[in-house]
């Protein structure tokens, strides 16, 4: 038979300690059960909702919006292609050099203008003042960043500015 004295223990010491216990598992048991409460609490007005809304209708709601967010990315993913494909086309890089063409009697109201696209495709125009002559405008075609015909100083100036800029 099992003897407390046999190790050492006292009956009433082993009897206070085990009703200690048992008192602080009780306390414990009690606070469990309103942390648990409280829990439940939380839940049911999580799954009903602030007014009377379901979880389910929530998700459903949430996806819709999705499906409307996805559909509205696709136009806007469509329309962007369209706006980089126009700006392929358009003129990008612009050089200008100002010049007297008839020195001293025309003043600097020269100009030779080169408008560009990202892939150097453009014209250069060149606009020759004089007081007594009049005004005389030439265009050149740019295809790649090369032309076929001869160019002035000043249009070539106004042609390498063009493409030095990074459009």
């Amino acid at each position: 038979m099992f003897k407390f004295s046999d190790f050492g223990l006292d009956a009433d010491l082993f009897v206070l300690i085990s009703l200690v216990l048992i008192l602080a598992l009780i306390v414990f048991c009690i606070v469990l059960l309103a942390k648990c409460s409280g829990l439940r609490k939380r839940y049911e007005a999580f799954m009903n909702g602030s007014e009377g809304k379901s979880l389910e209708d929530a998700f459903k709601k949430k996806f819709e919006n999705m499906d409307y967010i996805n559909e509205k990315l696709g136009e806007i993913d469509v329309r962007l292609n369209g706006i980089d494909m126009n700006l392929l086309q358009t003129y990008q890089k612009i050089g200008i050099v100002k010049y007297d063409a008839f020195k001293e009697i025309g003043g600097t109201l020269s100009f030779a203008l080169t408008l560009l696209t990202k892939d150097n495709d453009g014209f250069i125009l060149n606009s020759m003042h004089s007081n007594t002559e009049g005004c005389y405008t030439y265009i050149k075609e740019v295809k790649a960043g090369e032309v076929f015909v001869a160019l002035s100083e000043e249009e070539s100036q106004s042609l390498e500015q063009a493409k030095k800029m990074g459009g």
